[in-house]
């Protein structure tokens, strides 16, 4: 390496992170990565950024199956609880 190179106030990593994203590591199957990376490529965007779109239409049809996770209080188990002796 030259000498005149410094680097010793360099640093690792991106130059600019990008707020509201995350760099994770995630294990997928050859066969979706491919899906994504072909289907990617005939729309002209990046195979990761779909996987995000796909993840992301997902998210309000999980949140609306299941129950709702607020906690049951003594007033919520009144109101149900006389809803169901009055329909009966």
């Amino acid at each position: 390496m030259r000498k005149e190179y410094d680097f010793s106030k360099g640093k690792r990593g991106a130059v600019v992170p990008l707020p509201g994203k995350t760099r994770i590591t995630i294990m997928l199957d050859d066969d979706v990565i491919e899906h994504f990376r072909a289907a990617a490529e005939a729309q002209g965007v990046g195979y990761q950024t779909m996987i995000n779109a796909t993840l992301r239409v997902a998210l309000p049809a999980a949140k609306g199956k299941g129950s709702d996770n607020r906690p049951v209080t003594v007033d919520v188990l009144r109101k149900v609880l006389r809803e169901e002796l009055h329909t009966t």
